[in-house]
């Protein structure tokens, strides 16, 4: 049975006053479309560990695909905080929807649009915008996670066209992806970006299984067996480890507005719980340990809030620090999941059933929690960033 999706943003410090008309109404957008379309469907699609192919459309149509891609390419043209406004209210309903929509945007389209050439931008963008295709992005390998200068997929020159060698693991949109842009190194060790698209031969895309988290998104593998790529499918605009990190800044942006939007999903679902729940004939929003947890989630959403719209500011004047957006992230990742746990226990017993969304939240977040960047490794990038020392590596053990 469908449920009423009731949800109210928090608004605590009048942040909307902040935002200009166009940012509210491209909010406003996603917010309709989320209430009417994922929040009835979502919850069987995560018990049943399938992703709802059929909301790429409207995905499409409120701007989530490349919203701040330029309207020449079918990109809609805004400004940062409208896509971070965006992925707020998708990740609301589940980070796996808003993962999609993400990863299409940061980390397949910027990196076209960015790096590559007017042929590539011309041949793909529009098609992503409208979601007639969707792609994903290969970086991270069975043995290289957070250390991902190590890969070893590879290419070889072989006239033409290269050869394209290696493996790419826990890739979000792989299993019905028609493009694949794939970090791998050349000859000489540089990492270069290529897109490789669904048909090649050699390149194949299983989905994994067994996930407790995400399970609305679908997850694959990318395996490259001597695969042909074109070299007019080489993004020529840069090289280096610092092309795909830069990607990746961009959707750590994305995720550090969208995990609050999945904390107020809970806190507004425990505010309203708190009310209508009574023991002791009287609310349980009447006891002062359950104020203590509303109270402490209200302020960490607003502080959240507060950083992200400052990010945004920065974002959209070109001087948002990759250091500065790894805080961003780790901080609103992490408030988000102590809020889903302490949602959790105001619901009672009734917090782990799928009535609620707050058990789905929490399992969702322990893998943003890792995902583009873990959140220890964010806490070194700080780290770094103060004190001027990587503190990344150590020395190598001495073998025995």
């Amino acid at each position: 049975m469908a449920k009423t999706d009731l949800f109210q943003a928090p608004d605590y410090y009048q942040l909307d006053e902040l935002l200009t008309d166009e940012h509210k109404m491209v909010r406003d957008a996603a917010r309709a479309w989320v209430k009417k379309e994922v929040s009835p469907i979502i919850e069987e699609h995560y018990e049943k560990a399938t992703f709802p192919n059929h909301l790429l459309k409207g995905l499409a149509e409120i701007g989530a695909f490349g919203p701040y891609i330029p309207t020449e390419y079918g990109g809609a043209g805004l400004d940062q905080i409208s896509y971070g406004l965006i992925m707020q209210e998708l990740e609301r309903s589940d980070s796996g929807l808003r993962s999609t929509a993400s990863v299409q945007s940061s980390l397949v389209m910027y990196p076209i649009y960015k790096y590559g050439n007017e042929e590539q931008r011309k041949k793909y963008l529009p098609k992503l915008a409208s979601g007639e295709w969707i792609g994903c992005f290969g970086l991270t390998e069975p043995d290289h996670g957070s250390n991902p200068g190590g890969m070893i997929t590879n290419f070889k020159d072989a006239g033409d066209h290269v050869i394209l060698n290696g493996a790419k693991m826990w890739i979000s949109n792989a299993p019905f992806a028609q493009i694949a842009v794939v970090w791998a190194k050349d000859e000489s060790g540089r990492i270069h970006g290529l897109v490789v698209e669904r048909g090649m031969e050699g390149f194949s895309t299983p989905e994994m299984h067994g996930k407790w988290s995400l399970r609305a998104s679908a997850t694959g593998e990318l395996i490259f067996n001597n695969v042909k790529v074109p070299k007019e499918n080489i993004l020529p605009g840069r090289s280096g480890l610092g092309a795909p990190l830069s990607c990746l800044d961009s959707a750590r942006y994305g995720i550090a507005w969208g995990a609050i939007g999945a904390a107020m999903d809970c806190y507004d679902s425990a505010l309203r719980y708190s009310l209508e729940r009574t023991q002791f004939d009287v609310p349980i929003g009447a006891f002062q340990l359950t104020q203590k947890k509303l109270a402490e989630m209200l302020t960490e959403i607003t502080k959240a809030q507060l950083l992200t719209w400052r990010l945004g500011v920065l974002r959209n004047d070109g001087r948002a620090t990759s250091a500065q957006i790894s805080m961003a992230k780790r901080n609103n990742v992490h408030m988000a999941i102590t809020i889903a746990r302490e949602a959790r226990q105001i619901h009672g017993a009734m917090g782990i059933t799928n009535e609620y969304s707050i058990m789905r939240h929490m399992m969702n977040l322990e893998s943003v929690i890792t995902y583009e960047g873990t959140h220890d490794i964010h806490l070194l990038i700080t780290g770094m960033d103060v004190t001027g020392i990587p503190a990344f590596k150590t020395a190598p053990l001495e073998k025995k």
